[in-house]
């Protein structure tokens, strides 16, 4: 049996981690372009860019997961179209999109909520959905198994010490390394049976979100996808030096560049173009082709000739939109998308 101090330092846990001197600098860079892109209050006043935001976290965080539905088919079961694929991964997108349609109302802080958001984003997908897992989990490459995880029966208290830690160090660790923290550590306790990647990604923009609300509509997932080997490397990384570090350094690096992404998206464009090519932009969604008639239609205008000379042709010029048949701009297909 335990002494006493050994119990103490068990319910006093502190996940191993250093705070260095290029992390506070990330944390500040990152700080400094939040309010940037704060000053535009892009996403209040374009709900088109908040849906993009998001549709691009799902497609990318099941991606991850080898789901193998393109952004488009995505888009589409979550506009509620019909979509040919495998039934479990069009299940997956519909629970992934109510999952991250919840952010902002739950407490990230509750372990309760951890398990009710998981039965959401696994409900109708894995027998063991909102529960703990009840059998081993390890990582296998090539049939070795390069990764395992604790034991089922010690799963339950290390996620409750690592709640515990969280809810202690909110006021004194930045949500930024906080978050990546968790993150690292919950993909090492691997708490659930299946969908663990997609928690624990779930799980670090939902407590971003508490901290700042734009982080609701940050495609954080889609840099991890981009750069989804560097991920791996960083997590084994964590798991060979016994601490989180590389994921924090990782997670960091992403959300600054997620930043750059947001403002690249909101602030050059306005410095040039007319209240009618705005119009068209605000309407129209990153990748998707939409035709002549449907822009006409969408933005309620009935002049052809000048719908073109005021609306499509200067938004074409400056580059916001592209043509889906460049080398044919009179292809009776043509169709124009927001990039």
């Amino acid at each position: 049996m335990a002494d006493e101090s050994e119990v103490l330092n068990v319910e006093s846990y502190t996940p191993p981690f250093s705070i260095t001197h290029q992390m506070l600098n990330l944390c500040t860079q990152i700080a400094e372009k939040i309010g940037m892109v704060s000053n535009y209050r892009c996403f209040e006043t374009r709900p088109y860019l908040r849906r993009s935001g998001r549709i691009r976290s799902i497609h990318s965080s099941l991606a991850i997961e080898a789901n193998s539905l393109s952004l488009d088919e995505v888009r589409s079961v979550i506009d509620g179209k019909s979509v040919i694929g495998p039934r479990k991964e069009i299940q997956e997108v519909k629970n992934a999109y109510q999952a991250y349609d919840m952010l902002g109302r739950f407490d990230p802080y509750s372990l309760e909520n951890l398990k009710k958001l998981h039965g959401v984003v696994t409900r109708l997908t894995v027998e063991e959905s909102g529960v703990f897992r009840s059998g081993s989990e390890g990582v296998f490459s090539g049939g070795r198994c390069i990764f395992m995880a604790p034991p089922p029966h010690l799963v339950s208290e290390q996620m409750r010490l690592l709640f515990d830690w969280m809810v202690r160090a909110r006021r004194e660790v930045h949500p930024l390394i906080l978050s990546s923290v968790f993150h690292y550590e919950f993909v090492f306790i691997h708490p659930f049976a299946d969908g663990n990647g997609r928690m624990a990604r779930l799980w670090q923009t939902a407590l971003l979100s508490q901290w700042n609300p734009i982080f609701q509509y940050l495609p954080l997932e889609s840099r991890i996808h981009e750069f989804q080997d560097e991920y791996y490397r960083a997590i084994a990384a964590c798991h060979a030096a016994g601490n989180s570090d590389a994921l924090i350094l990782f997670m960091l690096d992403k959300i600054d560049m997620t930043l750059d992404w947001a403002l690249g998206q909101v602030s050059a464009p306005d410095a040039y173009v007319s209240t009618e090519v705005r119009r068209l932009l605000d309407f129209m969604e990153y990748d998707v082709p939409y035709t002549t008639a449907q822009l006409m239609a969408g933005l309620k205008l009935k002049s052809r000739d000048s719908f073109r000379k005021t609306h499509l042709l200067p938004a074409l010029r400056h580059g916001l939109i592209v043509m889906s048949v460049p080398d044919k701009p009179t292809s009776r297909n043509q169709a124009y998308i927001k990039k």
